[in-house]
């Protein structure tokens, strides 16, 4: 085992050293936002009775790959499946890059494959969290409407 900053755990990521799960990735990139332990305290401590929010990632599959919608974005279900009891699927024969050029309010992570995550927010975060930073594990560039 082996102690990594957020930054530095992305860049393994990214280097295919170590896997992480897209909840883990999204977290890892909010946590992008701050630099010191000190100032992870002081922002635990000035937001904790502001409440939370519950999260249900919503997968929509692509034709060449999937993107996991959350609260806010615009392809997110106004009634989300939570308990999985409904068997909803969302699918579509667009690709992802179709998906993204063609969307404007966006909290969604893409994932072409087992490494390639991206994390997308233009969004105001709730509560007042702060979002992640927009990283892209493959380089492609969907930011030309953010």
């Amino acid at each position: 085992m082996q102690w990594s900053s957020p930054p530095e755990a992305i860049e393994r990521f990214k280097s295919q050293e170590i896997w992480l799960a897209p909840p883990q990735f999204y977290e890892l990139c909010r946590l992008c936002n701050i630099s010191s332990l000190h100032e992870l305290h002081k922002f635990s401590s000035d937001r904790a009775l502001e409440g939370c929010e519950r999260w249900m990632p919503v997968t929509l599959t692509a034709s060449d790959g999937y993107i996991q919608l959350l609260p806010g974005d615009e392809l997110y279900p106004e009634d989300p499946d939570y308990t999985g009891e409904k068997k909803v699927t969302m699918s579509t024969d667009k690709t992802v890059e179709d998906l993204m050029r063609e969307g404007s309010i966006f909290h969604r992570m893409v994932i072409k494959n087992f490494n390639s995550l991206a994390v997308y927010v233009n969004i105001q975060a709730k509560y007042k969290h702060m979002n992640p930073l927009m990283i892209n594990t493959d380089c492609s560039d969907y930011t030309s409407r953010l």
